[in-house]
Parts: C-alpha cells; structure tokens; sequence
C-alpha cells in the first residue's frame, strides 16, 4: 500500500509539474526551494547535528496556530532546537517571524528516500503535524526510528472526511503510526475513530487559533505602526475584505460601491487582501474596471490618509492588524467554496464579521460564532450586498456583533497548555530520552 501511495504521489507531481513551471517562471515560486523539498538543507542548518523538535505547518493559517506551540516548546525544551517546516511560500514568510523558532525550511516531498534525509539532517526527537498534514512515508520512518510524533489542533473537514472513508484500510494502517491527536473538536475526534486511529491517543484540546492571535496585534498594540499608513479620518467607514478567493472580489466591490452611494458611506475605503499574492495585479486591475481610484499597500505613503476608494494589500502578514481599523469585514474564501479563512483575527479585535457558506475549515468556529449571535453568515451574493450595507450604516449593531466576537475568543483561550501537557506526556521535558517502542517489521 505505500508502493502505491508512492507510485500515485510521483504521478501527481508530473501531472502537476506544468503548473509549478508556470508558476517558476511566472511568479518565480518553487524555484528557491526545490533543493529543500528534495531533503537538501543548507549546511548551516543543524551544524552541530543537535536533536530538535520539528513542527510542521503547511502555510499561513497553520502557523498561526504552530505559533504559541512553538513558543511554548522553546520555553519546555531548552535543550532542544525546534525547527518550522512549511509547505508553502507565503506560509514560509510569515514562519521566519517566529523569532522562537531556531530555523525554517521547506517541507520535503513525501518519499521515504528524501524524508530520510531530512530526518538525518533534523535530528528530531519529535516530530508535530499542524491540522490535517498527515504524511504516510515521513511517518512510518519515524515509528522506524522511534521518533515520537503528534498532530495538533487536529481537523478533519465534511469535505475531507468522504475521501479519507475510501481508503480506510491504508489510513489505519497510517494513523497508528502516530503517537498522540489533539483535536479541535469531538467531531474531528470520532471521525479520527471512525477512520481507525486508537481513541485512547486521542484528546479534544480545542482550537490553538484561539490562543494564536500575537499580543502584537491585540488592541492597543501594534496599532500605530499600522495606521500610519492608514490613518484614516474620524467616522470614515472603512471595510476589509480578507483572504478572498477568485470569484469574492467582484461581489465584494458590488457591495462596497452601493455603500459608497449611501450619505455615510460616499468616503469610505475598501482594503482588499486576496488570498493569493499572484492575484494581487488581477484584483487591483478588478478595482479599477469598477471605477474605484486604487493603490496599493505598499505604494501607500507613511503617516498619511488612503486618498483612494481602495488599497489592494500586497503585503504579507498586516492583515491581522489591519482588521482593528475596520468598521466591518468579510472574511473571505468562504463564498466559493474555498473552505473559509480565520475569522478569530478580526474577532479578537472586537469587529463585526460577515462570511460564506463555505467555512468547512473553521465549521465547529463558524457554528459556535453563529449560535453566539457573533457573526453574519450569508448564503448569496446578494445576501451579501445586503448585509454589507446594512451593517455599516448601523452602529448598535456593529457594536454588539464585535463585543459578542470578542467575548467568544477570550471565552475559549487555554488550547495551547492543554496541548503542550499532552506533548510532555510523549517527550518528557525534565526526563529521561523518550522509551524506546518494541520493534515491529513494518512491511
């Protein structure tokens, strides 16, 4: 069975190996990093061949919630290193402003001759998947090698959930290569079950993302480096779009340009972050077609007002600042079905949030959100013209959505120390080395 996962992950690079061209040559992705993917690490990278601990989180929203784990297993294990692995490259950015990680590298590919590797290089003691990145070779290499392993802020999405069913046999075979699951919820837990992993390695720790958010960008910090590009006039109605997805922007500037015609909205400002940085040309050209004057971010001059209907954000890891200016926000990827995207950012700063349909990535959040009366979720387009409008000409209703977001954060924190406890239970901080597993033939 893992010759033939091998067999079907090679196919699906060459089938695949276009699209990554035109991406090397069009955006200049991938090109950096093959030699990482490949288990070639620079030689700087563990010189002294220390033993560590490697987490892994595929891209921005999972390190977002790898953050305070990091932190926290730095602070447990000082004589450990602890490296960050991502998948991709924006993901990649924003780990190298982990200050508590020792290093950040590529996530190699999934064959048992390159992740040997890697783990030759990594030296780790224990290895931590962030959500749903499960790798079968990389994990069976370290049950050979008595590697303890975890996945954290574990998920397992409706979508996702089907495709695993279809293949059960071999994912039980994968799951009981890995030593502990926390788990978001006791949904992700009985799926877990139902796809074959040993409920008794199983414990419901919540979400990290509710622990992720960086006192940085908490309320009343960080706000000044932000809004000096940003430094918008008393009562101008601002409204962020975050992390959309092709097929949200033209919705999104429909119902912004029916606030503009309102008497409160006729200065207001869209700030719109696409969820791709290689869309950020097609969303401003967007902007523009649908006669809003634009800039973008990073044209935008310091300690000034935004003299435009629009700033595209073409810049890496501001979002999350950003939202505290916000008079509402829509949080993208979740119109399309896309899967959602973080709506804990704009809610630890007490704004009104509108989404999608689509959040199966943050369900059990979206859900509590909705029962709490702390968020709008809308089914159409229209819907959301609707509410944008609505919401932003109304400031009872803007004030007690927010307060309600905010409460829900500050209600669900301590995921992160229940997930480090678990972790200690594998690697004892102030013990011994890890006890060796009894040897089974792994065929």
């Amino acid at each position: 069975m893992y010759l033939l996962y091998s067999v079907a992950t090679l196919i699906a690079l060459v089938a695949l190996a276009p699209y990554f061209l035109y991406q090397a040559l069009r955006h200049n992705k991938y090109v950096g990093s093959l030699s990482q993917r490949l288990g070639y690490l620079p030689v700087s990278f563990n010189l002294d061949a220390e033993e560590s601990i490697w987490v892994h989180a595929v891209s921005v929203g999972e390190v977002l919630a790898a953050r305070p784990i990091v932190a926290g297993l730095k602070a447990r294990y000082p004589a450990l290193r602890v490296f960050l692995s991502t998948t991709t490259l924006s993901g990649q950015k924003l780990a190298r402003s982990v200050s508590d990680a020792d290093a950040v590298f590529y996530f190699p590919f999934d064959f048992t001759f390159i992740v040997r590797k890697t783990l030759n290089l990594v030296k780790p003691r224990m290895f931590v998947m962030v959500e749903t990145e499960i790798w079968p070779n990389l994990l069976r290499e370290c049950r050979r090698r008595n590697i303890r392993t975890a996945l954290v802020n574990g998920r397992i999405s409706v979508r996702s959930f089907p495709r695993y069913r279809i293949i059960r046999p071999f994912m039980r075979r994968v799951l009981s290569d890995v030593d502990r699951f926390c788990v978001q919820s006791e949904e992700t837990a009985r799926r877990l079950a139902k796809l074959g992993a040993d409920a008794s390695r199983v414990t419901v720790t919540g979400s990290l993302k509710f622990d992720s958010l960086d006192p940085s960008t908490a309320p009343g910090r960080g706000r000044e480096r932000v809004l000096r590009f940003f430094r918008t006039a008393p009562g101008r109605l601002v409204f962020v779009a975050g992390s959309t997805s092709k097929g949200e922007e033209e919705a999104v500037i429909r119902a912004f340009n029916r606030v503009r015609t309102t008497k409160a909205g006729n200065n207001a400002l869209l700030i719109l972050a696409a969820r791709h940085p290689e869309r950020f040309g097609d969303v401003e050209r967007l902007c523009q077609r649908e006669g809003l004057s634009t800039k973008r971010r990073s044209d935008l001059p310091i300690d000034s007002e935004p003299r435009v209907d629009a700033v595209i954000l073409d810049t890496i890891g501001e979002l999350a600042q950003l939202y505290q200016i916000a008079t509402a926000v829509f949080v993208g990827g979740s119109l399309v079905p896309a899967g959602g995207h973080n709506i804990l950012e704009p809610a630890v700063h007490g704004r009104p949030i509108i989404f999608g349909p689509h959040m199966d990535n943050f369900a059990e959040i979206a859900d509590a959100f909705l029962t709490k009366g702390a968020a709008i979720q809308v089914r159409t387009v229209r819907e959301l013209e609707d509410a944008v409008v609505n919401l932003m000409g109304d400031p009872v209703r803007r004030t007690r959505l927010g307060a309600a977001a905010r409460a829900l954060v500050d209600e669900n924190r301590g995921s992160k120390d229940k997930t480090l406890n678990v972790l200690a239970e594998l690697l004892p901080p102030d013990g011994p080395r890890a006890v060796v597993r009894p040897f089974r033939l792994v065929h």
